[in-house]
């Protein structure tokens, strides 16, 4: 028997519940894992709110580490006690669990479960940010709306690896000094800063190639106000709650902007562009884009790591022990 965290019904944490359900043996094309660290994402308590909707009951989590311990027919490439990562599959919180083996991606013994559980699905979608959706050159400005937060520590470090000129934005003075141990070159300090402003001052008036909006709510219709025309824009999360309707004037024409709202979810839903990123992934994780890893917590203490982090009480990532 495996024990899972599930829900049954969306809402707040309490819907979280701890349970023990039977897994079965690997399928044609699956692997069966037994799971050692899980990595806890603002996507996680996206599908626990229903803004994101699962099919119920629903094993929260999308990404984990583990060890093959079965194979299905079919499956090649893998051997039972191969360690692996894995994301972009809804079940993550789980001690064991069936998985496509498409999806398992073998870890070198230089990355720790904890990096690897905690950076993951995180620098995955940073890749797809790099490589997909706006590739950053030498030489670039960018923006990262919430420098110190999980997605946007990798960002920073990744983009400022390429070349670019980083500026991070912070909700209060405590974040900045890690916002630039990351890679942030300058720092915007609190949410209600003029970000135009700002970044007009420190670009010389010039704005950003891209800048990439983590916060949503009221912050993505400033982050447009802080790029250059035919720049990117790129909203990737809802921290601070939900995007408001969009009018499309306030793409273009007078600011001719790029406008992406990517997934990775989506992203990774394709073994064909999956393994490629996933593997380029893993090596920037070996090369040293890693993530704070800023609590750990037992697997039956998911719902209040879900709490921790939507209400930013660590910088980093946080991870359960299975």
């Amino acid at each position: 028997m495996a024990t899972v965290i599930r829900m049954k019904t969306a809402g707040d944490i309490g819907v979280l519940e701890q349970a023990e359900t039977e897994i079965g043996r690997p399928g044609s094309g699956e692997i069966r894992i037994a799971q050692s660290m899980a990595g806890v994402n603002f996507l996680d308590i996206y599908h626990r709110q229903g803004l994101y909707p699962l099919p119920l009951p629903a094993v929260l989590g999308v990404e984990a580490v583990g060890h093959v311990t079965a194979l299905g027919a079919g499956v090649s490439g893998l051997e039972p006690g191969d360690r692996i990562v894995y994301g972009g599959a809804i079940g993550g919180y789980a001690s064991e669990r069936l998985l496509p083996a498409w999806r398992a991606i073998k870890l070198p013994a230089s990355i720790s479960d904890e990096t690897a559980a905690g950076g993951f699905l995180k620098a995955l979608t940073v890749q797809m940010l790099m490589r997909r959706v706006y590739r950053v050159q030498p030489g670039d400005w960018i923006l990262v709306q919430g420098a110190a937060g999980g997605v946007g520590s990798l960002l920073c470090q990744w983009a400022k690896r390429d070349g670019a000129t980083v500026i991070g934005t912070v909700g209060n003075a405590a974040k900045a000094d890690y916002a630039r141990a990351q890679g942030a070159d300058h720092v915007i300090i609190g949410r209600d800063a003029d970000f135009a402003a700002e970044v007009a001052r420190i670009t010389d008036g010039r704005l950003v190639h891209a800048a990439y909006d983590g916060i949503g709510g009221t912050t993505l219709l400033k982050t447009f106000a802080c790029v250059r025309p035919f720049g990117t824009a790129v909203s990737i999360g809802q921290a601070a709650g939900p995007i408001p309707k969009i009018d499309v004037r306030e793409i273009g024409p007078k600011r001719s902007l790029i406008f992406a709202r990517p997934s990775v979810m989506g992203y990774s839903s394709d073994p064909e562009t999956y393994r490629p990123a996933a593997m380029e992934t893993v090596a920037a994780i070996g090369a040293g884009i890693v993530p704070t890893i800023a609590k750990s917590y037992p697997l039956y203490e998911a719902a209040q790591a879900q709490d921790d982090l939507e209400h930013g009480r660590n910088q980093g990532s946080l991870i359960l022990r299975i």
